[in-house]
């Protein structure tokens, strides 16, 4: 007796739950685990660099870990209708955590205004804000397709200018991260694509965007340093250049097979941020070309989870709120290792989940709590539109129109069973 397969009238309903992808959750804690690793490898480095205890870092990576899991558990039972609300809170909190750091005292080894420090505790804000911003993000342009206001002037992209605006202004200009709004840059650009934008209005954006980033590198001195450091590292490896040559280094060290788990050089003060923004390249010196492209692996079949979920999201706004996820962690993903060799400017980014840093993982594991909540309400076909039944695009109105058939906002009909 073969099983029946649920209809289409069945899965549309957000509120009927199934088996989620636990495929996600190994996908992640692999990820975790990689990066324990490392930072346990390299903790003897650690300790002799900076005078601690070494085992202290693998222990804060830990509880970093633990707390993301809860924190994803979290977040995993919070229902979907209820995340439509929640980024209200999340902003008025993210934004109170950023003024508050622009005024707390500065690290004299982290001059920037980042981090929110009580004692031995410290929060990157600008973390908070990325995953409460996607919330916003998605249930904003979410209503504006609901009800045709996609391409209005007056209700999206004014709001959607000033948005950029201020963040731009807190993030690159007051706390000096331009790393970090280079990723909120591309989570905007990518979510307003796929909710099907105007074309022409996403190149102005896209040209006012270049306009402000030129501004930030061009008046601040050492933004400019770093811009002719990338272009020709190899010109001053002992001051401007030292950490891109390090990291050159570093990759180019591991070889095939890579030096072992216990034989890092680069680790031992002479790579700076090693369990960090570095963290790529010391990986890379361990286990070499071979571990490369494993680690890359890991990472292609970690997004393509995500991407997969997001195609079969039940509903505009879980669809676009997962796509915005996928983009901040790939473009950091990608973004932390361009820098380690060589081919983007070096920027104080981590590497999502492998990276040491508690901010960084307890809100990457929030975001993906959120991921493995939508994928407990996929659905199992998605419908044909009215235009999807046209042969080689002919019928669409315009090429918005084609984007929301194909694109994320309404991908294609499914043949799972």
């Amino acid at each position: 007796m073969t099983r029946r397969q649920p209809t289409f009238a069945q899965n549309r309903d957000a509120t009927r739950r199934h088996r989620p992808d636990y495929w996600l959750l190994i996908l992640t804690i692999a990820l975790a685990a990689v990066g324990v690793i490392v930072v346990f490898s390299i903790s003897p480095a650690l300790e002799v660099e900076k005078g601690v205890n070494g085992n202290q870092h693998v222990l804060r990576q830990m509880i970093a870990i633990a707390l993301g899991l809860a924190v994803f558990v979290l977040a995993a039972s919070v229902p979907l209708k209820q995340w439509r609300t929640l980024y209200k809170p999340l902003l008025v909190i993210a934004g109170m955590g950023t003024l508050l750091a622009l005024l707390m005292p500065v690290n004299a080894e982290y001059p920037a205004h980042r981090w929110i420090r009580v004692g031995s505790f410290s929060f990157q804000s600008v973390e908070l804000l990325k995953f409460a911003g996607i919330m916003w993000l998605a249930s904003f342009l979410a209503w504006r397709i609901d009800n045709g206001l996609i391409a209005s002037m007056n209700k999206t992209i004014k709001p959607l200018f000033f948005a950029f605006l201020g963040c731009g202004l807190l993030v690159a200009g007051m706390q000096s991260d331009l790393g970090s709004f280079g990723v909120i840059v591309a989570i905007l650009g990518a979510v307003t694509f796929a909710a099907g934008m105007p074309m022409k209005r996403i190149l102005v954006f896209g040209a006012i965007i270049l306009v402000v980033l030129s501004i930030f590198i061009v008046s601040t001195p050492y933004r400019r340093d770093r811009l002719t450091t990338f272009l020709h590292p190899e010109s001053d490896c002992l001051v401007s250049g030292y950490q891109a040559c390090q990291a050159l280094i570093a990759v180019g060290s591991g070889g095939m097979i890579g030096l072992g788990l216990g034989r890092s050089v680069q680790a031992y003060g002479y790579l700076p941020e090693a369990e960090n923004d570095s963290i790529f390249a010391i990986y890379a010196e361990k286990f070499g070309f071979i571990g490369v492209t494993a680690l890359l692996g890991l990472f292609a079949a970690f997004f393509t989870r995500i991407k997969k979920i997001m195609e079969r999201a039940p509903d505009t706004f879980s669809r676009l709120m997962v796509l915005g996820i996928l983009v901040w962690l790939s473009a950091q993903t990608v973004i932390n290792i361009g820098a380690m060799i060589g081919l983007l400017p070096l920027k104080g980014i981590t590497l999502p989940l492998v990276s040491s840093g508690g901010s960084s993982v307890l809100m990457v594991m929030a975001a993906l709590g959120v991921v493995f909540q939508v994928s407990r309400h996929t659905l199992y076909s998605i419908p044909e539109t009215e235009n999807s039944g046209v042969s080689g695009g002919a019928g669409y109105e315009n090429s918005r129109d084609r984007r929301r058939v194909r694109g994320a906002y309404n991908p294609t009909a499914s043949r799972r069973p």
